[in-house]
């Protein structure tokens, strides 16, 4: 990389008291929420629950209607947009559909951030060749994505992600659109990365298989509030009702999935 690293903060992200709503519909209403340097947080919720907005919040792309954003010791609560790009250059993330350049080949999809940070030809050449073999497609940087599958594809977008060395990466339901045992690979493959990289992770996901491969905290979203959090173990052991209505529901849907997927 052309640019030192600012210093990691211990405690990587933090929020006080956020609300957000939308047309005078409560989406967030009072999250409390800190991750430590090395945590990997997944949140879990239905549909509607706030996920995906407060990832968004995180990254300074939704503004809270009240509350405070800390990342790495600064309060990002009233940046602007200049002040914000610092703090997401320490950041990545991966959306849910993965948002690629059709346009791009799949090198210079991985190659933009770095091409964005004015990185040296030769390093990102390296840098990227790099990343696809981390993600197991060493051989594809020519191609485009519009000729991948969807598990390659995510895995191109992850690939990318990671490009920068990330402090902070933000999963938007990442084995969203994938058969279930694609969706366990590149949980395993997201769970290997973290621990590669040392980032620090929050993956939102309402799928229960891939939440318990990438994280070892879960927080559970409805009504707007936290409504449980704690170890995989403790929210399926003495989670709440709602809770443990989402996980057996969650169970049986990923049954269903994976026979339609291999069936007999």
């Amino acid at each position: 990389m052309t640019q030192e690293m600012a210093p990691r903060s211990p405690l990587v992200a933090q929020l006080e008291g956020i609300h957000k709503g939308f047309r005078q519909n409560p989406v967030l209403e009072g999250i409390d929420l800190s991750l430590e340097a090395g945590d990997t947080l997944a949140i879990l919720g239905g549909s509607g629950t706030g996920k995906s907005v407060l990832l968004k919040i995180l990254m300074g792309l939704l503004q809270a209607d009240q509350g405070r954003v800390r990342l790495f010791g600064t309060d990002a609560t009233d940046l602007d947009e200049v002040a914000w790009e610092p703090l997401r250059r320490r950041s990545s993330m991966l959306f849910q559909a993965g948002a690629l350049f059709d346009s791009m080949s799949v090198f210079e999809n991985v190659a933009f951030p770095l091409v964005q940070r004015r990185v040296d030809r030769d390093r990102i050449r390296q840098i990227v060749q790099e990343r696809l073999e981390w993600v197991e497609l060493p051989e594809i940087g020519s191609q485009r994505p519009v000729d991948l599958s969807g598990g390659m594809r995510k895995r191109v977008a992850l690939a990318r992600a990671i490009a920068t060395d990330p402090e902070l990466i933000l999963y938007d339901e990442p084995t969203t659109g994938l058969d279930p045992l694609t969706g366990k690979k590149i949980a395993e493959l997201i769970r290997s990365l973290n621990n590669r990289l040392g980032s620090t992770s929050i993956v939102v996901t309402h799928d229960i298989v891939c939440a318990g491969i990438v994280a070892d905290r879960w927080i559970f979203l409805a009504g707007g509030r936290v409504l449980a959090e704690g170890s995989p173990a403790q929210m399926r052991q003495s989670g709440p009702p709602e809770v443990q209505e989402f996980l057996q529901a969650a169970v049986v849907q990923e049954g269903a999935a994976a026979a339609s997927a291999h069936p007999a």
